[in-house]
Order: C-alpha cells, then sequence, then structure tokens
C-alpha cells in the first residue's frame, strides 16, 4: 500500500512538472507570436508560424498531462497505460526536435535559411508599402536596428522617399522628425539582428528539448 501511494504521488509530481512544461510553451508562444508575425512580415513568411508550433505543441503536453492526472486519480489503468505510451511518443520526438534544432544549425541549412532572410528583407525595405510598415517600424524599434543590411538602405528604398532621412524607428529615442539625424540613428541592420534573436531562440529550444527527454526518461526509468 505504502508502495503504491508513493508510486503515485511521483507520478503525480512528475506529471504536474510536465503540465507545467507544457503551459510554459503556451505562454511562450502567446507572448512571442506578435514578434514572430512582424519577423515573418520582414524576413519570411515561415518564421511566423514558430510560434503556432510553440502554442500547438504546449497544448497537445497540456492535453496529455491531464489524462495522466485523471487516471491516476481514477485508477484507471487504460488511461495511464494510454497515457505512458503516449508520453514515450512525445519524449522521442522531444530528444529528436532538440537534435534536429541543433543540426539545423549546420552551415548548408542555415547558409539556405540567410539567403532567404537576406532577399525577403531587403525586398520589404525597398517597397515599404503601407501593409508592412508598421511590422518593418516594429522590427526597427525592437531590435534596435535600421534597414536590412544597415540604414543606409533606406537611401535607395522606392517606397521611402525621403532618401536624404530614414524612418523615426530607426531612432533610440523616437520623436517625430529624428530620422533626419543619420548621425543619430542604429547603424545595425535587421538582417543580423533577426539572426541572432532566432539563433538563440533555437539554441534553447533546441537544449530544452534534450533536456526535458532525458530528465522523463530517468524519472520514468527510477519509477519504483
Amino acid at each position: 500500500m505504502s508502495s503504491c501511494c508513493s508510486f503515485k504521488c511521483c507520478f503525480i509530481f512528475f506529471n504536474t512538472i510536465f503540465l507545467a512544461s507544457g503551459i510554459a510553451l503556451i505562454t511562450i508562444g502567446a507572448l512571442q507570436y506578435s514578434t514572430y508575425s512582424q519577423i515573418g512580415t520582414f524576413a519570411g513568411s515561415g518564421l511566423s508560424k514558430i510560434a503556432i508550433v510553440l502554442i500547438a505543441v504546449g497544448v497537445i503536453i497540456t492535453l496529455v498531462s491531464f489524462l495522466g492526472h485523471f487516471g491516476a486519480f481514477q485508477d484507471n489503468s487504460s488511461m495511464l497505460s494510454c497515457f505512458i505510451c503516449i508520453l514515450i511518443i512525445i519524449i522521442l520526438l522531444e530528444i529528436c526536435a532538440g537534435a534536429a534544432f541543433y543540426i539545423f544549425r549546420s552551415r548548408t541549412v542555415l547558409l539556405q535559411v540567410n539567403s532567404g532572410i537576406n532577399i525577403q528583407a531587403k525586398a520589404v525595405v525597398h517597397i515599404y508599402n503601407p501593409s508592412t510598415r508598421h511590422a518593418i517600424d516594429r522590427i526597427q524599434e525592437k531590435f534596435s536596428c535600421c534597414g536590412a543590411e544597415s540604414y543606409t538602405d533606406w537611401f535607395s528604398s522606392e517606397g521611402w522617399k525621403n532618401h536624404d532621412a530614414v524612418p523615426d524607428s530607426c531612432c533610440p529615442e523616437k520623436t517625430e522628425g529624428c530620422g533626419q539625424d543619420k548621425e543619430k540613428v542604429f547603424k545595425k541592420g535587421c538582417i543580423s539582428a533577426i539572426k541572432f534573436f532566432l539563433l538563440k531562440n533555437l539554441v534553447w529550444v533546441g537544449g530544452v528539448c534534450i533536456a526535458l527527454g532525458i530528465t522523463e526518461v530517468n524519472c520514468l526509468r527510477n519509477q519504483p
């Protein structure tokens, strides 16, 4: 009886951590959704789906965790068996996803992504049409950058008519007309800032997936 109670308590504790990881993914995805949407407008629509994937994975983990909790409290062996099978699949997917994130950093794939981001970013700055202006301005403000490769991209932009200045969103302290003073605007281009942001998140997500998968395997192995 004591052993059964101990197993049940450990199971519920582990499942609570599992639930927390799902909620954390949903929260991160929701908080970062607007940022990734703006990045998608600036550097390619595929990037905007990253937040949606995080939310979807978080929802799946949360639902599976609720299944485990319900089965544990109801002492339903069928539900617990189903939960464990799904959990094993998720653990394998987490480890594979973590490995894939690091493989994704390989030179060949990274160069392909770089090329796509470069082309898209240069195009939206050059066109600078009304449908993308808000997203471009928000990206420049958020990442403290200006233009695609540098602030000088604005000097040849067809959508930006004042080639003697840059948009006010390029200013460290945004005020009306501040972009006229080119000496006081951000010099760094947004392409490098976005790549650093994505790479940092890539490493973080990959590390978390691998760590979570290994932790879950150890927890299951050490259950009495």
